[in-house]
């Protein structure tokens, strides 16, 4: 997502940086490319318009004419609109929700339908779970088929309870899932509404009632990234009916030009708080202005990345990794094991553009295919275990003995062995030089 908005201001950016000094002229013509950019990914008008007026007004006030670096002088004030734009930090904080000083502490989930709520309820159960909360899900969906089996099944594999009576009263369900909570002392619910393919008086006025009986802490709009300009008409709808406090954008993992979470938090002023990008119910993360600008622009995503490998390794890991770099006792087995790894974080083309100005020079429509990695597991598994401790005894005809066992060609074999080589050269050095420091 953002690839087309990301290009189109690169493209802009890099103009100006050929120029010492622009004219006015210039300038203008700059932003308003930036808005032609900004409606093109689906950004609202109203927020397009809005934002570039903003930075005009900064970049005069910054003296942009008379800057000697007026691309990077731009490029700094458009970052900070866009947060602006995204909503500010301190809303968002770490993402976290707002409890109530009594339990149960009430999640009430809305949107249109396939937008994503009943998985949803799960990610964010597992995500309370992993925090110390314990949870009762609220199958509160009695329209959609096998919703309420769904939402069983991710319950299950949570492990917590699920409250439904069927096909009934969605308001009464509500009432009992809550009375429920209360009795079993659970410190949080979550009710999974009903959505409709449009915004109708009677979806709303359900929801109205389940809010009215609930009294939830949070009203939490699912919104689907993929549904354009739509999302922000959406959003508006529900805002102005529930008051909704925040927003979940799911599906921001698909290829399109992301412009909801551009401009949903100016059309409500509620924060966007969390981020689906994935299936897995692990797949929910903290909504970060600051860092979904910095992807935008170019910039890259260090803290994101840093958080995510985190999660992998724990400290001591992590220095035994960087002594057996360091030591050159790195093997292929380590290697395959290190590979395995990072795949579990995800797409390794979306890692590595989270590397500050990696993804400005890498070429257009860079890709790693999976094949490749598929291709390297297979070369290294057909190997022997003193073949993968000790690369160097790889001679001509260990090496196509391999090539056939994994189904490649003998200079696959030759590549990923100078590959590993020179990988373990450099990080060695690397490693030495930062603990010389």
């Amino acid at each position: 997502m953002f690839d087309q908005l990301q290009e189109r201001l690169g493209a802009i950016f890099d103009r100006l940086s050929g120029r010492g000094r622009v004219s006015e002229g210039e300038v203008n013509e700059a932003l308003r490319e930036i808005r032609v950019a900004l409606l093109e990914a689906d950004v609202s008008l109203d927020a397009a318009k809005a934002f570039v007026a903003r930075v005009k007004e900064r970049a005069v006030g910054a003296n942009v004419l008379e800057s000697l670096t007026p691309a990077q002088t731009i490029l700094t004030i458009v970052h900070d609109e866009l947060v602006t734009l995204l909503g500010p930090p301190t809303a968002s904080g770490e993402g976290r929700l707002q409890f109530s000083g009594a339990p149960p502490s009430i999640v009430m989930l809305v949107g249109l339908q396939g937008s994503g709520k009943t998985t949803l309820a799960g990610k964010l159960a597992l995500r309370l779970k992993e925090q110390g909360r314990r949870s009762l899900l609220i199958a509160a969906d009695v329209y959609r088929p096998a919703a309420i089996d769904q939402l069983k099944t991710l319950g299950k594999q949570v492990g917590l309870s699920v409250y439904d009576e069927g096909a009934g009263d969605p308001v009464r369900i509500v009432r009992g899932g809550i009375a429920e909570a209360k009795r079993l002392s659970i410190s949080t619910v979550i009710i999974d509404t009903a959505g409709r393919l449009q915004i109708d008086e009677q979806l709303m006025a359900e929801l109205a009632e389940i809010k009215r009986i609930a009294n939830p802490r949070e009203i939490l709009l699912v919104a689907d990234a993929m549904t354009g300009q739509d999302a922000t008409n959406v959003a508006k709808g529900f805002h102005d009916r529930l008051g909704i406090t925040g927003v979940v954008l799911t599906k921001l993992d698909g290829d399109t030009r992301g412009g909801a979470a551009l401009s949903i938090h100016s059309v409500t002023g509620a924060p966007i708080k969390f981020v689906g990008a994935g299936e897995k119910l692990s797949a929910l993360e903290p909504f970060y202005p600051e860092r979904l600008a910095s992807r935008i622009l170019g910039m890259g995503d260090a803290l994101t990345l840093i958080e995510k490998t985190r999660s992998l390794y724990s400290d001591e890991q992590a220095k035994k990794l960087e002594e057996k770099l360091l030591k050159q006792t790195f093997t292929l087995d380590d290697f395959l094991e290190q590979m395995r790894q990072v795949r579990k974080l995800g797409s390794f083309n979306d890692l590595l553009k989270m590397v500050p100005g990696l993804s400005k020079a890498l070429p257009k429509n860079f890709e790693i295919p999976e094949r490749e990695f598929v291709k390297v597991e297979a070369i290294i598994s057909s190997m022997t275990r003193g073949e993968r401790r000790n690369p160097e005894v790889l001679n001509g005809s260990r090496r196509k003995r391999i090539a056939r066992g994994s189904g490649t060609q003998v200079s696959d074999v030759n590549r990923l062995v100078k590959q590993f080589d020179h990988a373990r050269q450099m990080t060695k050095q690397l490693t030495r030089a930062r603990r010389g420091r």
